[in-house]
């Protein structure tokens, strides 16, 4: 298996030939032919089949990375994947990651599925924004919450959001990020428009001091915060990502519906709320065929280190969604933009 990464206009585009690794039905996939050169390739074949992890989430929490992530629990007669929970791994090195659970429903709200989450430490806790599946325009956010990482209880008042039914949105809520500011969390929020045809972005806020149930959060804007406009963004912007960097904050998010392809974009803002896109490219499009993510590179998240150092998670594929893989890449920041700034070298 040959590895070479392609550096083009300041994004990296992994040129990797891919061949889907052998394995054993389990719960965790670490892909040691990418591992052994400190290279994170992580799927979840607990539901059997392929490996299968999309959307991830990280944190670092009492000494260790907790990574939160979509999982299906079973495959319909039709072929297509239902049942979506909440995965669990953990790692010391943020390369090789031990499945610890999925998390399995709780509440009436999750009883059709759950998945996407987001998740942040707030006072000692690991608060998890996470979405309701399989409910078209009335899918929600939902928030819980962990004193270990693992073990969630869930916020009686689920689901704690969606945007009200209106000219700009079809009143669905998924792809919860959630970015604390100030004495606010910002809820950022992907939607439809009223004909459910076109994705889009949407933010609302709740008190930092509030307990964060379903009455707390507002809109901060009665409008779509962003919404596709280039030709690489197709019909699609979900699964935003925040990070903030001085006085501004800097988005990444998926444009274009999955293997479509989708890729990944970045803009910037001052307040929170009015976005500017940072470049008409993607900030790390999908591979070259034959490699790893040829299908798609996709729903980003964000995570800072303690040490400062910014590393962009993200989803891929090689064979239009029967698998899904997670990586990532290291972050740096030139002339206050973010690059991709990975250690490993090209070949």
């Amino acid at each position: 298996m040959k590895h070479r990464f392609l550096f083009l206009s300041g994004t990296i585009l992994s040129s990797i030939c891919f061949q889907s690794p052998s394995f054993a039905q389990g719960v965790a996939v670490n892909v040691e032919s990418f591992n052994d050169r400190g290279v994170m390739m992580f799927g979840d074949n607990s539901q059997g089949g392929r490996p299968f992890a999309k959307d991830p989430a990280v944190v670092k929490f009492k000494g260790r990375y907790f990574l939160y992530y979509s999982v299906p629990t079973g495959q319909a007669k039709q072929g297509t994947l239902q049942g979506w929970r909440v995965g669990i791994a953990t790692s010391r090195d943020l390369v090789r990651w031990q499945k610890v659970t999925t998390m399995q429903p709780q509440h009436p709200s999750e009883k059709n599925g759950f998945c996407a989450p987001a998740a942040i430490v707030l006072d000692g806790k690991v608060h998890l924004f996470y979405q309701t599946y399989g409910n078209r325009e009335k899918d929600a956010i939902c928030h819980a919450w962990s004193a270990d990482g693992i073990h969630f209880t869930r916020e009686p008042s689920n689901p704690i959001f969606h945007p009200p039914q209106g000219r700009w949105t079809c009143g669905r809520a998924i792809d919860a990020e959630v970015f604390e500011d100030g004495d606010r969390l910002l809820l950022y929020f992907a939607t439809r428009d009223p004909s459910y045809q076109t994705q889009l972005v949407g933010v609302a806020s709740a008190s930092r001091r509030s307990d964060l149930s379903c009455s707390c959060w507002k809109l901060l804007a009665d409008r779509a915060i962003i919404r596709p406009r280039l030709a690489w963004e197709k019909k699609c912007i979900e699964a935003p990502s925040i990070v903030r960097r001085g006085k501004k904050f800097f988005m990444f998010y998926a444009g274009g519906y999955n293997n479509e392809p989708q890729q990944i974009g970045c803009a910037v803002s001052t307040d929170g709320i009015r976005w500017k896109r940072l470049s008409k490219k993607p900030f790390l499009a999908n591979g070259a065929p034959g490699s790893w993510n040829a299908s798609e590179s996709g729903h980003p998240g964000v995570f800072v280190d303690n040490d400062g150092q910014t590393y962009l998670f993200y989803q891929g594929n090689a064979d239009k969604g029967k698998s899904w893989y997670l990586s990532k890449l290291k972050i740096g920041w030139k002339k206050d933009r973010p690059v991709v700034d990975d250690p490993i070298t090209p070949r």
